[in-house]
């Protein structure tokens, strides 16, 4: 059986530009692509933290090492620039695939450099 898990996600990043006049998908700086492994053209989940929005479209490469987030075409009716969002892409593993699973997350700061990585989320616990 195929299971659907987090593949990539890139937390807290920021919006910098929401162009409606553009063909759709979501523009990321190559860099940050190429570190969480989401390809081209890849779906992807973007979850608003600022505003609470959820929404699928695709991932298309910016320019490397400037930390655009630029969310495009209808689905930039649902942000604003300097929202925080949560890019996340899902792959489907087999079980045997699931023995060695880790995601691949990427931390971001507010100006979208990189504050650091990890392949798991801390458990949480019980306030």
């Amino acid at each position: 059986m195929d299971r659907i898990m987090l593949k990539a996600k890139l937390h807290q990043a920021r919006v910098t530009h929401a162009v409606t006049d553009y063909e759709g998908s979501c523009a990321i700086s190559g860099d940050l692509l190429d570190l969480g492994g989401i390809l081209e053209y890849e779906q992807i989940q973007i979850y608003n933290v600022s505003n609470g929005e959820r929404f699928t479209t695709y991932a298309i490469r910016a320019e490397d090492h400037e930390g655009i987030i630029s969310v495009n075409g209808a689905a930039a009716l649902k942000v604003s620039v300097g929202d925080q969002v949560i890019i996340c892409a899902y792959a489907a593993y087999n079980s045997s695939e699931l023995d060695d699973y880790q995601p691949t997350m990427v931390y971001m700061k507010s100006d979208n450099s990189v504050s650091h990585t990890a392949n798991a989320i801390p458990v949480q616990m019980a306030d």
